[in-house]
């Protein structure tokens, strides 16, 4: 069990979580906007790839000014990477920021009352949107390693696309699969998060079928 599990968190650190997951998950899409601006603008538009790199290296600068307080701020010192070991995953891996969708959600609801949906709402909608975000953010990686390989069969970012829908609900055609080692380590971890994604939402549905049907039968 990780220490932000068994330790109460200090008030501080909290606050500061509280103000910053909002501003910080918007900053996380203007990433994805300006690596899919660096990635997909053609070689000649020089202006518009230097304003996205721009805005990819000010939103991760962001990034880490964010994790550098938080680790000052949580007094756990080097236990903090161990403890927090998603947070140093997003901060390496940028694009994964859409997993950190869930902080972002208790941030938003500790400032109010009570939850305005369900909780097998709230799990379908989370997974449902974590899916989008990691499908596209899979896409641009994957076509950005794919696009020039010898022997791909990724060459356009509609085929990138379409091996991410394919690799995410776990059907894998087999028609666009990546050949670099960078596309394969991206094609294990999006398995991996389809699986997982996949499997929330099929326990959440089948849980409010159950419950429903309860229901009817008292």
């Amino acid at each position: 069990m990780s220490d932000r599990a068994t330790a109460p968190v200090p008030p501080r650190l909290q606050e500061w979580e509280q103000r910053t997951e909002v501003p910080l998950f918007v900053a996380g899409l203007v990433f994805l906007v300006g690596y899919a601006f660096r990635v997909l603008a053609p070689p000649d538009t020089g202006a518009v790839r230097d304003l996205a790199l721009a805005l990819v290296c000010a939103t991760w600068l962001a990034f880490v000014v964010d994790y550098g307080v938080r680790f000052r701020l949580s007094g756990l010192g080097r236990r903090f990477v161990r403890a927090h070991w998603l947070d140093t995953v997003v901060l390496l891996l940028p694009l994964l920021r859409p997993l950190r969708l869930v902080q972002v959600y208790t941030a938003v609801q500790k400032r109010r009352e009570r939850p305005r949906l369900s909780l097998y709402a709230r799990v379908m909608s989370y997974a449902s949107l974590t899916a989008v975000l990691l499908g596209v953010s899979a896409a641009l990686a994957v076509y950005h390693q794919e696009h020039d390989a010898p022997g791909a069969s990724i060459r356009t970012f509609g085929d990138s696309v379409w091996w991410a829908c394919a690799t995410l609900t776990t059907v894998g055609y087999g028609d666009a699969v990546p050949v670099t080692f960078g596309g394969r380590v991206v094609a294990v971890g999006l398995m991996a998060c389809g699986l997982a994604l996949l499997g929330a939402v099929t326990g959440s549905f089948s849980s409010w079928l159950v419950q429903v049907f309860r229901r009817e039968d008292e």
